[in-house]
């Protein structure tokens, strides 16, 4: 039975934190002058705060004007301040009189007051200074989503927290249970198995727990959810149809929270759910079928965000099947949605999935790039393209998508995976913000006569990431990974904050001021990133993991698949070489300096050096180490950090929650023993492929 007022459930918004009698005295008094359903939930958010630290039997006091008898009072406000963006606020401190004291909150829309609110309640929770305080925060990205890989029937594709909390089966929801605790997230056969159930699905029957969901979202101002699997199976394609119902009762619960809601559709929808035998994009039946779904859908949810579509990818339907380009099916729906005010996010995550391990020239880094860049300036405005922030798969390590330094006529959003598909599945604690913030803040060098324009966060129009939640009470599976989905937030709206800033947010805000719970989570989560690498695939290689569920070594497990990820390691050495001269050419798809960064040997980054290039064991790195060495030595220190980790975290028990000690210690020891699997495996491949010993004498199973 799931407790809603755990600490684990609540995240960062329990307000037991607000201690400081000053701030108490705020939230005993609300003026506001206008109401509209967002405005009604900031109010309950206050309320929510002021009945956590009040006695049970004081009352709230809300007022339509500044009659306010109390000697301080928080003021909700409409402003046509020039310097706040349509979603931002303004939160000021003024002194009315000598003894009066207000603190105003205002924005230029709904949204803005509402993410003004749970920005005051944030600093009250950090007992941060409030007199004579003025902020103005825009968001940076106008598009701040969240992609629910869930399915109707309940299950979540790469989910790792529970089943979903959006949807479920009616009649076999214990079986579908049973289905995501073996498969872990893999959904690829679940076409099959509905039809085995002949089972009925709906929204998910604790719509509480939706409204929770969508507030923990507004609280760190995403405004926008794709609900379903970006791989739409049958079923799914009905959420345009005969389902619809089940989308708008989400819609409506988001939208009360200031955020959009989209639907994943099915490129092939016309033939599937239509009469249509065609989906080609350039068909006037099929432009038309689309024109008037799109007018059925938006007669039933006014307020939808729009369409997300996955096309001619792992299997996916598209435009290719029909001898169209990606702007001929984008602009077809785009076109459908744009009297409505949609947009229809477009991603780019389009490559061949059957290619030939033995033919070297092919590269699957390559795919998106030279998909997408001939299109560019060809999309709709309201088109949105989605672009993996690496050219791979979310691997632990890998160079930024060349596509955010070319595409300048077209609308780009960076994904980032909040999952942890790769990266230890929830299982293993990885702080994932400095590897996004290393992404968001690298030089794509696309404008030389604007330098300070050149960074990808600076030419993307927003960012969307595949969230990592589920009906776990904790939400995320393992409880420190709700430090990922408070940091996507944050950063989301404005990447500037520092991961140590962040860091520090949650760990207040979630479990209070306790200066050795704040050093020792510090600690862990600012070095799990880097732990996890070092265990893991060595200098931006990737992969090696277990094909299918992604968890834990495998390192040949995809070296001869259709897959296009490999390593090319032999007895001599490892890597793929991507150089113009000898390889796939892939580095020609950056621009200068990049290019030829990556290109040369001399002056490529160790920590991707294999992505670019196969290199002898004996290669010098940067550090004076062998590429061999470094990888028996990274290994060897990944698991003592994690045994450090351990140390670290029964420090602080008896400090914090019962419930997340343990709950975290359990997860630790996971780690640990995966972490060893990782270091032996590793470590005796390359020691049997190279015949090359530790220069330390450690062990290593021959």
């Amino acid at each position: 039975m799931i407790d809603k007022n755990s600490r684990m459930y609540c995240c960062w918004l329990s307000y037991r934190e607000i201690k400081n009698s000053n701030y108490k005295e705020y939230l005993e008094n609300v003026v506001i002058s206008y109401r509209s359903q967002i405005v009604e939930y900031a109010l309950c958010e206050l309320k929510k705060a002021f009945e956590q630290i009040h006695d049970i039997n004081e009352q709230q006091k809300i007022y339509e004007r500044e009659e306010v008898y109390g000697d301080k009072y928080i003021k909700l406000e409409k402003s046509d301040d020039e310097r706040l963006a349509i979603e931002g606020y303004k939160i000021k401190h003024d002194i009315i009189s000598q003894k009066k004291h207000r603190i105003t909150i205002s924005a230029k829309g709904d949204n803005g007051i509402l993410y003004g609110v749970f920005a005051l309640l944030r600093l009250f929770e950090q007992n941060k200074e409030i007199e004579k305080i003025e902020v103005i925060d825009n968001p940076k990205n106008v598009i701040r989503l969240i992609n629910n890989w869930d399915n109707i029937d309940g299950t979540v594709e790469r989910g790792f927290a529970g089943r979903s909390i959006l949807f479920e089966s009616c009649r076999n929801k214990d079986i579908m249970k049973e289905v995501m605790d073996v498969i872990g997230g893999i959904t690829a056969t679940n076409e099959t198995l509905r039809k085995a159930f002949n089972d009925d699905y709906k929204e998910a029957g604790d719509l509480g727990r939706i409204n929770d969901y969508a507030r923990l979202l507004s609280s760190i101002g995403i405004n926008g959810v794709v609900i379903n699997n970006t791989n739409v199976h049958r079923e799914e394609t009905y959420f345009i149809d005969d389902k619809i119902n089940i989308v708008k009762v989400i819609s409506d619960i988001l939208g009360r929270w200031g955020i959009k809601t989209y639907i994943s559709i099915n490129f092939a929808a016309p033939i599937t759910i239509g009469d249509l035998k065609t989906s080609d994009p350039l068909d006037k039946n099929v432009r038309e079928w689309w024109k008037k779904k799109a007018k059925f859908v938006y007669s039933i949810i006014p307020n939808l965000g729009g369409f997300m579509v996955k096309a001619d990818s792992e299997g996916r339907p598209g435009p290719f099947t029909y001898g169209r380009n990606h702007a001929d099916g984008a602009n077809m729906i785009a076109s459908a949605l744009a009297p409505y005010g949609g947009l229809l996010i477009w991603r780019c995550f389009v490559y061949n999935c059957k290619q030939d391990w033995r033919d070297h020239t092919i590269d699957r880094a390559k795919a998106s790039y030279d998909c997408f860049t001939p299109l560019d300036g060809q999309f709709l405005d309201n088109v949105y393209l989605q672009i993996k922030n690496g050219p791979m798969d979310f691997q632990v390590r890998e160079p930024v998508s060349p596509l955010f330094g070319a595409m300048d006529k077209t609308n780009k959003l960076m994904e980032f995976q909040i999952t942890q598909e790769y990266t230890g599945q929830q299982k293993h604690v990885c702080f994932l913000i400095p590897w996004w913030k290393e992404v968001l803040s690298t030089q794509t060098y696309a404008n030389s006569d604007n330098v300070n324009e050149n960074s990808v966060s600076k030419r993307i129009k927003g960012i969307a990431a595949i969230v990592n939640i589920g009906n776990d009470e904790n939400w995320t599976g393992h409880f420190l990974a709700q430090a990922n989905l408070y940091g996507y937030g944050r950063i989301a709206w404005n990447s500037d904050i520092s991961s140590e800033k962040i860091v520090q947010e949650w760990i207040q805000l979630t479990l209070g001021d306790n200066k050795l719970v704040i050093k020792n989570m510090r600690y862990i989560l600012m070095n799990s990133w880097e732990t996890y690498e070092k265990y893991t695939s060595p200098l931006g290689i990737g992969w090696m993991v277990s094909p299918g569920n992604h968890y834990g070594p495998d390192v040949d497990g995809y070296e001869f698949s259709p897959w296009g990820t490999y390593h090319r390691s032999d007895c001599k050495g490892i890597g793929i070489d991507r150089t113009l001269e000898n390889g796939t050419g892939y580095t020609s798809q950056y621009n200068e300096p990049l290019n030829s960064i990556y290109n040369n040997l001399e002056t490529c980054p160790d920590e991707l050096l294999l992505f670019f290039h196969h290199v002898p064991y004996t290669h010098v790195l940067t550090s004076g180490k062998t590429v061999i060495q470094h990888i028996y030595d990274t290994h060897f220190e990944g698991f003592e950090e994690v045994e450090e980790f351990i140390e670290k975290w029964k420090e602080l028990e008896g400090i914090i929650d019962g419930n997340i000690y343990n709950q975290v210690i359990e997860r630790l020891y996971i780690q640990l023993d995966s972490a060893r699997d990782w270091r032996d495996q590793i470590n005796t491949y390359f020691y049997r492929m190279s015949g090359i010993e530790d220069e330390k004498g450690r062990k290593i199973y021959a």
